[in-house]
């Protein structure tokens, strides 16, 4: 039988291994869920569980690495000019139909500091396109960044507990039903 270890190409490729490991986490939470086996994350990856490890010392660690991509990409459509709090939710939405998985992650581990500090930067982008909403007459003027806060962490649940399939058509639901509450 030939030899098919795999040659330790060493740190050269450190930064393709971290990328590949978090694209195959992304895949792989959202398909199987927060709790998969993490030697599931690597070899959809391609590397070794010590490739993982050397990057991930902890599933928290992974997992924040991909909800960190997701959260860059909200802070970067809320910098645009023009970005409304509407368009910021729709990509939220977009994101926990694609995978419950990390809502699920962030709501469920109360006292990592790395978890805290997601979640305050999602609320403060949040908090300063709701005053703009607020400002324009588009939310209710009580309306607050808790409410919104609540508010994904309840489509979260919802569409947890549906197929990636039903997850569209629910999001819709949960929104029209919430927005009934949160528009002037």
């Amino acid at each position: 039988m030939p030899d098919v270890r795999r040659t330790n190409k060493g740190p050269s490729v450190a930064a393709a291994n971290r990328a590949a490991l978090i694209a195959a986490a992304r895949e792989v939470f959202a398909t199987t869920g927060y709790d998969a086996p993490l030697s599931t994350v690597a070899r959809a990856a391609g590397v070794g569980q010590g490739s993982l490890y050397r990057h991930f010392p902890d599933r928290v660690s992974l997992a924040l690495a991909v909800f960190e991509n997701g959260v860059a990409d909200l802070e970067a459509l809320a910098a645009e000019p023009g970005a409304t709090l509407d368009d910021v939710l729709a990509l939220i939405t977009e994101q926990t139909i694609a995978s419950t998985a990390f809502i699920d992650m962030v709501s469920g581990i109360p006292a990592d500091a790395r978890v805290i500090a997601i979640r305050e930067r999602v609320a403060g982008l949040l908090a300063g396109l709701l005053s703009e909403a607020r400002s324009a007459g588009r939310v209710r003027q009580d309306l607050t960044t808790e409410d919104l806060v609540l508010a994904v962490g309840m489509l979260a649940g919802v569409l947890a507990k549906r197929s990636a399939l039903a997850r569209r058509v629910a999001a819709a639901q949960v929104w029209a039903l919430l927005r009934k509450g949160m528009d002037a």
